[in-house]
């Protein structure tokens, strides 16, 4: 699992120890960025269950509300379709602005 820039270059890699994408992965992965980015960075986040990823962001406070409050999750576009309408409404990158065209699947 990776996580890429806008432009799909590789940021950081985490290496995988168990089959499936845990969310552990990618909390691993965000931490890091937090670490790397001003506090004031707003972020875009394309994943392709970015809707649990924020509800178990929520629910178990993987970090403190003011970094929540500075990431918008979406969903990758091509996994979008894959979900319930109402979750594509609310995660569909091309419903949020900031996003451009980019499609969540540079590392696929």
């Amino acid at each position: 699992m990776a996580l890429l820039c806008r432009h799909d270059h590789v940021l950081w890699l985490v290496n995988m120890t168990s089959a499936g994408e845990k969310q552990h992965y990618a909390l691993a992965l965000i931490q890091q960025l937090t670490q790397h980015i001003p506090d004031d960075m707003r972020v875009g986040l394309l994943y392709d269950i970015g809707c649990q990823l924020e509800c178990s962001w929520r629910k178990f406070k993987f970090f403190a509300n003011s970094i929540l409050s500075r990431f918008h999750f979406a969903i990758s576009v091509f996994h979008a379709y894959g979900h319930q309408w109402p979750c594509q409404v609310v995660y569909h990158p091309r419903k949020w602005q900031g996003f451009g065209l980019s499609d969540g699947e540079g590392c696929e």
